[in-house]
């Protein structure tokens, strides 16, 4: 007895629309930034023109679209559509401002304190002893440690670089010299208990954390209103968190932890981008 082996039915790639909640400025912003940089360094790409490339590479930050998926609804490599997005998000990281940059402008329109915190963005668990920096016991999970700095407001003024998820959010702090710009600058910042420690100052600090209770030491009527004060002023950096986590690609990283720290301040430059509007 004899099978033949036939195919039932010709397949094809399928092709369909979505919509990217994104403004026709950041696209211009974008495709401009690449014209400049192809101009600069005497090269061009040929097979799409720059608006049509800034549209895919916000596609797979905006959206966590598969590059390959991406790669085969446009006619092209997988690898293409690679050097694209990492074109682009190092040349949107180099615009991100410095730490000192903000907290003046902060300072020059009238402003007194910034918002600091920290969070943990997931990553895929790695191999070998690369793996124990990355576990989180506070999250008890693996992922990378960012400090960001927002407004009164709650917009991100400033996003410090990827560390594994061990260290302690007062660690990261002090790596960054979080007081001694703060000092500079004049300002103050509102911050959670994970900060608390930080800033010894007994007459002037510079950091502002709650009061903490204990099974000894139970918080007084002016304490408790103090820690309600402080959780109303914090509020709007959970506004400034929710901006940055619009694009789908930060809730997991899947990239190389070493290129984290360029596509966290790419990042914040397209969301002060959109926020801006």
């Amino acid at each position: 007895m004899k099978r033949a082996k036939e195919r039932a039915e010709d397949t094809c790639p399928l092709v369909y629309q979505c919509r990217l909640r994104l403004s026709t400025r950041t696209v211009n912003r974008l495709a401009d930034l690449l014209r400049r940089h192809l101009k600069a360094i005497r090269s061009r790409w040929g097979i799409l023109p720059a608006g049509r490339i800034a549209v895919i590479v916000l596609a797979v930050l905006r959206h966590d679209q598969r590059l390959a998926d991406m790669a085969g609804g446009n006619n092209v490599s997988e690898s293409t559509v690679r050097r694209w997005r990492d074109e682009l998000i190092g040349l949107l990281a180099a615009q991100a401002p410095r730490l000192d940059r903000p907290l003046k402008k902060v300072a020059k329109r009238g402003g007194e304190v910034v918002l600091i915190d920290g969070t943990l963005i997931p990553t895929r668990r790695r191999t070998g002893r690369a793996d124990r920096p990355d576990y989180s016991g506070k999250h008890r999970r693996h992922g990378l440690h960012v400090l960001t700095l927002t407004d009164e407001r709650g917009r991100l003024i400033w996003i410090s670089a990827a560390r594994p998820g061990r260290p302690h959010d007062n660690t990261a702090a002090r790596h960054d010299h979080i007081l001694d710009h703060l000092r500079a600058a004049g300002l103050g910042a509102l911050a959670d208990l994970g900060f608390r420690g930080l800033d010894n100052g007994v007459r002037h600090p510079v950091i502002v954390t709650g009061f903490t209770v204990t099974r000894a030491h139970k918080l007084t009527p002016g304490r408790k209103e103090a820690n309600r004060v402080l959780a109303v002023g914090r509020a709007p950096v959970g506004h400034g968190f929710a901006h940055l986590k619009n694009w789908r690609i930060f809730t997991k990283l899947r990239t190389d932890p070493a290129r984290a720290t360029h596509l966290l301040r790419a990042l914040l430059v397209l969301t002060n981008l959109e926020v801006s509007r």
